[in-house]
């Protein structure tokens, strides 16, 4: 079977989209990417961008590469034209004596839209752009949010059983989700750069924050803390620990959570507690540009009502809670048309439980 010329643009695609995917939880603030170059149908060369401050995607292909004469190169992001931690990417491709380029989609970063399709036009390349541009989105939407809104993108985590409740009343929720669940919830965990609870969270459980059940690296942890009423000997403070606190928190205990390493950051108050807004716009500042908000009813209710939930992760377990806290009990909608509905939605089996995923309708398209 002879393959069109379009097919075999999206199969190169995909590989680049793969080999993008190996740099998960490790390039933030810059984005995921990934470069295939071919002739003849025939890989010649390919590298993707494996960490912030290391050669991007295309210059871990070709920079000790010494001819790709005639060939076709495939990235999922529009090549950089600016020098930022690393030399642009443009040149080095029309360097190489590269005839043609099939781009995902152009970067939306001011600094690059367009440009670098410009210079390998102007070196005389054959530009084409938009192949298979909603799984490139996709995959760098915590790049896209971070441009486009200056705040990462937010995925709420949580468990429940059948009828809704996350906890007992006493409290309890360990464990509602099987130990192949939980080993989920780790992945999830490496695949953001930061995960977020609250107080009650922090004080009721003690979690770690950390990546253990999975391969990959652990986030950095953020506490929403009005009060500073964690205990100073909790296990997620720490040098990789970010608390955020209200302006007028005891200045004592703002002294012991910094004596763990951790670093207390003081933002305003609004009516739903310290500002999520402020919050996200610090961590942006950080670095941080997907975040995984694993906190109670009233934590993940703040999220949603301020508008800044993105995607939804939601385990469920084949098990009856009674009555008990619900995961989004903070809310209260007076009809359905005020419900948030998810769109593409998505279930899979996750040990002897099940992962509900998709997109809250507040979230803003890509």
């Amino acid at each position: 079977m002879i393959l069109s010329r379009r097919k075999i643009d999206e199969y190169f695609m995909r590989r680049a989209l793969s080999l993008a995917l190996r740099g998960t939880g490790r390039t933030s603030p810059n984005p995921l990417v990934g470069c295939v170059v071919v002739r003849e149908n025939a890989v010649l060369t390919e590298g993707w961008h494996a960490c912030c401050g290391g050669a991007h995607a295309e210059r871990a292909a070709l920079e000790h590469f010494d001819s790709a004469e005639g060939a076709t190169i495939y990235v999922n992001l529009e090549p950089c034209s600016h020098f930022g931690r690393t030399p642009p990417c443009a040149p080095l491709i029309a360097e190489k004596g590269i005839r043609r380029a099939v781009v995902g989609m152009i970067d939306p970063d001011e600094r690059v839209s367009g440009r670098g399709i410009s210079i390998l036009r102007e070196a005389g390349l054959d530009v084409e752009t938009g192949l298979l541009e909603d799984e490139c989105r996709w995959l760098n939407r915590g790049f896209l949010r971070k441009v486009r809104f200056g705040r990462p993108w937010v995925t709420l985590k949580g468990a429940v059983g059948l009828d809704g409740a996350m906890a007992l009343p006493s409290g309890e929720s360990k464990w509602i989700t099987s130990e192949g669940a939980r080993a989920f919830a780790h992945l999830l965990r490496a695949e953001h750069d930061a995960v977020l609870v609250g107080a009650g969270t922090a004080c009721a459980d003690d979690p770690e924050l950390t990546v253990r059940s999975a391969s990959g690296r652990s986030p950095l942890r953020v506490l929403l803390d009005s009060t500073l009423s964690v205990s100073a000997g909790a296990r997620m403070l720490g040098p990789e620990c970010i608390v955020f606190t209200s302006e007028t928190a005891p200045p004592e205990k703002t002294a012991a959570v910094e004596a763990t390493g951790a670093s207390v950051v003081p933002v305003p108050l609004d009516r739903s507690g310290l500002s999520i807004r402020e919050v996200l716009t610090e961590l942006v500042r950080r670095g941080v540009t997907r975040l995984l908000v694993e906190g109670g009813p009233k934590v993940i209710s703040s999220f949603l009502r301020e508008g800044y939930a993105d995607s939804l992760s939601l385990f469920l377990s084949p098990r009856l809670m009674g009555c008990g806290r619900t995961f989004a009990g903070g809310l209260s909608f007076s009809c359905m048309e005020e419900t948030i509905r998810l769109k593409n939605c998505s279930v899979k089996h996750a040990g002897e439980d099940f992962l509900v995923e998709g997109v809250p309708d507040c979230s803003p398209d890509l």
